[in-house]
């Protein structure tokens, strides 16, 4: 098969490969719509030792079950793959567990490829009416859905009464975003310096979009999401909060220092670090797309894999203004 080959720091070329050998449980898929993430970004320029070269990346992916009792069933894809028996398993927080693997990171090769070998668990069928770019989707939203639902356990009030503010217009923030709108959220501040990104959220409606370069950013708001997690938005979404708010922590922008311990000692603020997403909350996010509760998600930008090469070059360039790249079937 022909696939997309991370081979050394911002270097892809596109090569022929065996193809994946679906082992017990696990069942061969044709890949036809595959998410470029933030994390593929920051393997492909050489700074994800997690990620050695020469490697297959991508994990937002959608396809078609090419054999086994789902055979030609359309589906999106849960990237992580858990071995169901730990005690982070059995209590329902399988994201923790100790052997978890994930697609594009060794052992696992990942989706910018022809084919892709899947345990069948791992994969939620896609009705008929939705297409399988927006269903690729199911990922990214997916991690914001969790820290959503993390959140509203952790806060003081309900969220119907909650002010929320995100930090990020990208796949993630925006999707934070969106989760927030679909649930009732009082009140909702996306902050992105992008303008391009945020004539995007702002099309959205219901948000309240703003430059947090340029513009006065809201204070005293019960929850911020992180969807960046630079030293600069993690202090910026400290100062934010009021006494006893809660910060979600989802990106993994650098390890720099931000957030304000001393502040959150004296004021008890909340802080939590989130990772992907349960199975269950992967689940509920495919639901909430394919029922159009998270809006249009009509915000991608679709090219076929061939252009992958120069897409990660352009995306490192910021000539990409779309929250998300999807890359279809080689041309």
């Amino acid at each position: 098969m022909k696939a997309l080959v991370y081979t050394g720091a911002r270097d892809l070329d596109i090569r022929e490969v065996p193809d994946p050998v679906p082992a017990a449980e696990e069942v061969l898929l044709r890949v036809e719509a595959v998410g470029i993430c933030g994390s593929d970004m920051h393997a492909w320029a050489g700074h994800d030792e997690r990620r050695p070269a020469p490697l297959i990346l991508g994990h937002e992916a959608a396809g078609t079950v090419l054999d086994g009792p789902m055979a030609g069933q359309r589906v999106t894809v849960n990237p992580l793959v858990t071995c169901g028996r730990c005690q982070a398993c059995l209590a329902g927080r399988d994201n923790l567990c100790a052997s978890r693997q994930i697609i594009s990171m060794p052992p696992r090769d990942g989706a910018f490829a022809e084919k892709l070998a899947m345990p069948f668990r791992n994969l939620v069928a896609v009705p008929d009416g939705v297409s399988l770019e927006t269903a690729s989707l199911a990922e990214p939203l997916a991690c914001g859905w969790h820290a959503v639902r993390l959140a509203r356990q952790a806060l003081d009030m309900p969220l119907s009464s909650a002010r929320c503010l995100v930090f990020g217009g990208g796949a993630i923030g925006l999707g934070v975003a969106l989760i927030l709108k679909s649930l009732g959220a009082a009140e909702i501040g996306l902050g992105e310096p992008s303008n391009a990104r945020r004539q995007v959220a702002a099309l959205q409606g219901g948000l309240h979009v703003f430059d947090p370069q340029s513009d006065e950013t809201p204070a005293s708001v019960d929850l911020v999401i992180d969807g960046v997690g630079f030293g600069a938005t993690r202090a910026a979404g400290s100062a934010a909060l009021r006494p006893g708010g809660v910060f979600m922590h989802i990106g993994l922008g650098d390890a720099s220092p931000g957030f304000d311990i001393r502040r959150a000692t004296l004021q008890e603020l909340t802080f939590i670090g989130t990772y992907t997403y349960t199975a269950q909350d992967f689940r509920h996010t495919a639901t909430a797309i394919f029922e159009g509760r998270l809006g249009r998600l009509d915000w991608r930008e679709d090219l076929p894999l061939d252009k992958g090469p120069e897409t990660f070059h352009r995306i490192a360039a910021g000539a990409v203004t779309a929250p998300k790249v999807t890359l279809l079937p080689f041309a």
